[in-house]
């Protein structure tokens, strides 16, 4: 009896273990549940990512305003070096500007210190800083430190 699986030397092949497309069974695709799986897999990362990028923006807008508030600060020291008094006027501290998006409202500005605020247009947040004997502004309560809401 002959073997049903085997190919008849000198014929095509015959049986269930033959296949039309020859040997070249390595080149076939993914199957669907495969590709599936993938595509579960990246959505699970994706939603992992995604919220802890969400905080960053608002981290960079915050860094943004603190920067701002240091540097008003130097620039009123140097202001008060010249003047002996600090000044609530951006443009005599030398036509100091802030970055772009972030608004600086010196509050006051006396011969014994002064307090500013930083708000930033893509935020609700606000930080605020003060120096010398100004009264404290925001929730700032230590002279010199930066806080922010």
């Amino acid at each position: 009896m002959p073997n049903i699986g085997a190919s008849i030397p000198g014929s095509p092949g015959v049986g269930a273990l033959w296949r039309p497309e020859g040997n070249a069974v390595k080149s076939r695709g993914f199957t669907l549940i495969e590709l599936l799986i993938v595509v579960v897999i990246i959505g699970i990362l994706a939603a992992l990512a995604i919220p802890k990028f969400a905080n960053t923006k608002q981290k960079a807008y915050v860094a943004q305003m603190k920067s701002d508030l240091k540097n008003l600060a130097t620039a009123e020291e140097a202001y008060f070096y010249d003047s002996t008094a600090y000044t609530s006027s951006l443009a005599a501290l030398n036509n100091f500007r802030s970055s772009t998006g972030v608004t600086l409202n010196v509050l006051e500005a006396t011969p014994m210190g002064w307090s500013a605020e930083a708000l930033h247009g893509q935020t609700t947040r606000a930080c605020y800083l003060f120096n010398g004997v100004a009264t404290p502004v925001g929730n700032a309560t230590v002279a010199g430190k930066i806080t922010c809401t």
